[in-house]
């Protein structure tokens, strides 16, 4: 089904993202006259993530699916203007490489 593809993908960069656990760095050992505490070592937070949102009614999801399709074809202008500019560089460089060529 196809609203599922583009809905599993909006909906990764909703989740929150992972917390990584990092041990407290190390100290170099020193000889001490007084007994340290030994705490216990941390425990990394627990993890949770947040229920999916509840169906989107037909209405909402037809406004949402033109909002989509409105950034996807801006980035598709901006994708194609981008095209041009490169297509004009390389046409720029081999006429440059050509007429470097033709005076040897």
């Amino acid at each position: 089904m196809p609203y599922f593809k583009w809905y599993r993908r909006l909906w990764r960069y909703m989740l929150p993202p992972p917390f990584f656990y990092y041990p407290p760095p190390q100290t170099p050992y020193q000889q001490q006259t007084q007994p340290q505490q030994q705490y216990p070592p941390p425990y990394p937070p627990a993890l949770y993530f947040t229920l999916p949102p509840p169906p989107m009614t037909p209405e909402e999801e037809l406004a949402m699916l033109e909002d989509y399709k409105k950034a996807l074809e801006e980035d598709l202008r901006d994708l194609q203007e981008e095209l041009r500019s490169v297509e004009e560089r390389i046409k720029e460089l081999k006429e440059i490489i050509k007429r470097g060529k033709g005076q040897h």
